[in-house]
């Protein structure tokens, strides 16, 4: 699979390996997930990553727009919304690499400027994931015009060598957020040498950092004695996330679904105006078992 049909600049980071059409907007893909990410793994390395997942979303929907309907390279998509759900169960790695089949409808709406997918993962024929997304598609030229001045700024990053276990991840470098003096606040700071989030150039904020910023977010507004492990994710963009202003990413606990799983609502906010919004639900592990606790049998419902 060619890596630029999915925006990505590294093989490595291309899960999709092949395509069938079925019908005029059907489509059976294959995929695969390697057994060693260096980032969509469980803390425990023994779990692929809900992330994963929607990444695989992504891919789909862009791969399909240039192979089948001749959306040129080179054109700039623009994500509106992405969501996917996974079932725990069937997330393990094992001893070779989890080889998927991915069934897929395209669809077009609002005189076709608005491009969909809608996906069922499956992996050994268990439903790993379904998921959705929509996007629309911008030349190069109107993409130059769109963003002007935007197209030439940089991150302002700043290291702080805050505990990365408070954020649910091991490594400092996956970091990406910074704490501030305000509750259930962090300002939106990720390494831009991150060899995964930032897989190539670009002149905003990736939509995967926002979804990991969500997810940090999460595990950081639980405190000390609880982490979560996003199960289902609904996710909307509003607006470009700049890399020239800081971005504060706002979360706050809803209603649970279910016993032993928690909801979490969050907000990204830049120039004062919301640029995306998160709802991300999953199984309330302890702080102490986040990197041992298995979830075999865990089901938590999609979100509404």
């Amino acid at each position: 699979m060619p890596k630029e049909y999915v925006h990505r600049a590294s093989l490595a980071e291309v899960f999709l390996t092949s395509c069938e059409q079925i019908s005029e907007n059907t489509f059976s893909l294959t995929g695969q997930w390697p057994r060693a990410h260096t980032f969509f793994n469980s803390i425990d390395g023994r779990s692929h990553d809900h992330l994963q997942a929607v990444e695989t979303v992504r891919q789909t929907g862009i791969f399909l727009a240039h192979s089948e309907f001749e959306i040129p390279l080179g054109h700039q998509f623009v994500m509106r919304d992405i969501s996917a759900v996974t079932h725990p169960e069937h997330l393990g790695i094992r001893q070779t690499p989890s080889d998927l089949k991915i069934e897929t409808v395209f669809t077009r709406e609002r005189r076709d400027t608005v491009l969909g997918v809608d996906i069922t993962i499956r992996r050994d024929g268990h439903i790993v994931a379904t998921g959705e997304g929509h996007f629309t598609c911008v030349s190069p030229a109107a993409y130059r015009r769109l963003r002007g001045t935007a197209l030439g700024n940089s991150i302002g990053y700043r290291p702080t060598g805050e505990d990365p276990g408070v954020y649910g991840r091991t490594l400092p470098l996956d970091l990406v957020l910074a704490a501030t003096d305000r509750p259930g606040v962090w300002r939106l700071n990720p390494d831009p040498g991150h060899p995964v989030l930032f897989d190539h150039a670009g002149d905003h904020m990736p939509g995967m950092v926002l979804l990991e910023a969500s997810r940090q977010a999460a595990c950081a507004l639980l405190g000390p004695d609880a982490c979560v492990l996003p199960t289902a994710t609904v996710n909307t963009f509003q607006r470009y996330t700049e890399f020239s202003e800081p971005c504060w990413i706002e979360a706050a606990e809803l209603p649970a679904q279910q016993p032993g799983t928690v909801t979490v609502q969050v907000t990204g906010r830049q120039f004062g105006e919301q640029v995306f919004r998160t709802q991300l639900s999953g199984p309330r592990i302890p702080r102490s078992r986040r990197s041992t606790a298995s979830l075999d049998g865990v089901l938590v419902r999609p979100l509404s």
